[in-house]
């Protein structure tokens, strides 16, 4: 690697030995060395350090915190299969801790969209819940659940401080399907800061609504996904005339 230190690196040196590095030396997670000392070693200029980076931020292979740098991406934070799972389960199929942050939980009136969604009457006692959802200590995904009160009752923090399907489930209340809307979107200034992203950045948001086996609705979720850390991929398949 001796040969990587001589002035005048171009990009496409820098991006070579960045990626070869990201496969050999550093695992998911792991921070980047920082613009300063990229300059440094191989002897560029920052703006071929951030074109360099940012191709590998583009690729997938890396992402950016606001504040704290930029960090090797896990590839197996990145693929999203349609089970219907919760994020904690989802989480530990991949081998990541799942944590939650609450930023609130009260009984809320239902709004007409979420009285509509669960079926209830406009103003009706609903649980809302709304958490930051992170993955090896590091932000996912900020969500947000609205649950028929009278149906699940009371909620405290201990209750959903892990996976709120599993909460449900101890109280007789078993999701087994869900229709989904997935969108592209951008995050806002308090979305950012806690997603740790800069504002406007883009972001998948997933509105979702789940019933039990029976077709009740049990839960409406909106959902802002980090784009730089998450995608959904389904398989279809054509159907024959």
């Amino acid at each position: 690697m001796s040969v990587l230190n001589k002035a005048g690196y171009k990009h496409e040196a820098l991006y070579t030995a960045l990626r070869a590095e990201i496969g050999a030396d550093l695992r998911p997670h792991d921070p980047l060395p920082s613009e300063r000392e990229l300059v440094a070693r191989f002897g560029v200029s920052r703006a071929t350090v951030r074109q360099a980076i940012g191709r590998l931020e583009e690729e997938g292979l890396v992402y950016r915190a606001q504040g704290a740098g930029t960090f090797v991406a896990d590839p197996a934070t990145i693929s999203k299969s349609l089970a219907l799972t919760s994020f904690s389960e989802d989480m530990r199929n991949r081998r990541l801790t799942p944590d939650s942050r609450l930023l609130d939980l009260t009984v809320a009136s239902a709004s007409v969209q979420v009285a509509r969604d669960l079926a209830v009457s406009p103003g009706a006692d609903v649980v809302h819940v709304r958490r930051l959802r992170l993955a090896d200590s590091l932000p996912m995904c900020l969500e947000e659940v609205w649950l028929p009160a009278e149906r699940i009752g009371d909620l405290d923090a201990s209750v959903i401080a892990g996976s709120l399907y599993e909460a449900l489930a101890e109280r007789g209340v078993r999701p087994h399907h869900a229709d989904q809307v997935i969108a592209a979107t951008v995050v806002d200034a308090e979305q950012a800061r806690l997603l740790q992203v800069a504002p406007y950045s883009p972001a998948l948001r997933v509105d979702r609504v789940t019933y039990d086996e029976s077709g009740t609705a049990v839960e409406r979720a909106e959902s802002i996904y980090r784009a730089d850390r998450y995608d959904f991929r389904i398989t279809v398949t054509r159907r024959t005339p």
